[in-house]
């Protein structure tokens, strides 16, 4: 099969198309013919050797840690699946290798993927889904409660707004100029520009706040809660013992693979409670060029490598 892998760390170019081994699969997994592949931040950040510290991964290595495809064979233990069944998945990061043609990931991280949109739209879910999943989960909200999402815009911004707003909460978010209708299209209650309003100066009223951002974004969201509130971050954890010395909470979101918040993520994008951020594709030949656009901050909403049939 064909994959696009690194043999070390280094800039995109070391990104080449190889033709290697199909994966290896036990009695507990899913071998996955993938359609197409998301891309995200991460990859580069593991592809350049920023993440080399804290994750260690064998070379050489097939980038990618989410796709949509279709179930080409199954472990002996696996029920719940048939052969030639649409799914996605976001694999655990010990295996991934979703820039390929196909990928075995266990079982309990896959489900059906929704009926109502494209491969190359689901392979761009599983691993944003799961983050706004985790983040709302973690707050706790109940309806009525004030929750603040920065970085709205963003692939998992734009997920938690409507998550939140699903679980009752009003919903303000920080995005710039260009973002504001679009986020108040998702539901958002109330929209910030970041750039020319300081979200400092809002009064501390908010139940909880979501920070996919961290830095100075982070350090200025703890006078936004009030007490007994919450900070749930997912870009850097919080210092610690920050949040009891202020009388306030505090939880870092690790996003694990879950089939089953997969499965509600898919009922939810069918019954149209749950729109996609826009997406856009390239070939998987050109995943090098799409890396250096990444990391140039030049891509714009979800980016999807279409590997099979979209």
């Amino acid at each position: 099969m064909k994959a696009m892998r690194i043999h070390h760390y280094g800039p995109a170019h070391v990104l080449t198309l190889r033709e290697v081994a199909l994966p290896h699969y036990t009695g507990s997994d899913v071998l996955i013919r993938v359609a197409a592949s998301g891309v995200n931040p991460i990859d580069w950040k593991i592809r350049s050797g920023a993440m080399s510290q804290v994750m260690h991964f064998p070379m050489p290595l097939t980038l990618g840690w989410e796709c949509a495809g279709t179930v080409d064979a199954m472990g002996h233990s696996v029920t719940g699946f048939k052969l030639g069944d649409n799914v996605f998945t976001m694999p655990e990061f010990v295996r991934g290798g979703t820039y390929a043609e196909y990928v075995a990931v266990d079982a309990s991280q896959i489900a059906l993927m929704p009926r109502t949109v494209s491969f190359s739209v689901a392979a761009t879910l599983p691993m944003t889904s799961q983050a706004a999943w985790s983040a709302i989960e973690t707050a706790n909200l109940r309806s009525g409660q004030r929750v603040l999402i920065h970085g709205g815009a963003g692939g998992v911004g734009s997920l938690a707004i409507q998550l939140a707003k699903l679980k009752g909460a009003k919903v303000t978010t920080t995005v710039s100029a260009r973002d504001v209708a679009h986020v108040r299209a998702l539901g958002a209650d109330e929209v910030v520009d970041y750039r020319t309003t300081n979200i400092a100066d809002y009064p501390s009223d908010f139940d909880a706040v979501v920070d996919t951002i961290g830095g100075p974004t982070q350090e200025a969201s703890w006078g936004l809660l009030k007490l007994g509130g919450v900070l749930v971050t997912l870009a850097q954890p919080a210092p610690s013992g920050r949040a009891e010395a202020l009388g306030l909470r505090t939880a870092q979101v690790m996003t694990l693979p879950r089939g089953e918040v997969l499965r509600e993520i898919a009922a939810l994008v069918d019954a149209g409670e749950l729109i996609p951020s826009d997406r856009h594709s390239f070939p998987l030949s050109d995943a090098s060029a799409v890396h250096a656009l990444g990391e140039a901050a030049n891509l714009q909403g979800r980016t999807a490598l279409l590997v099979g049939s979209t």
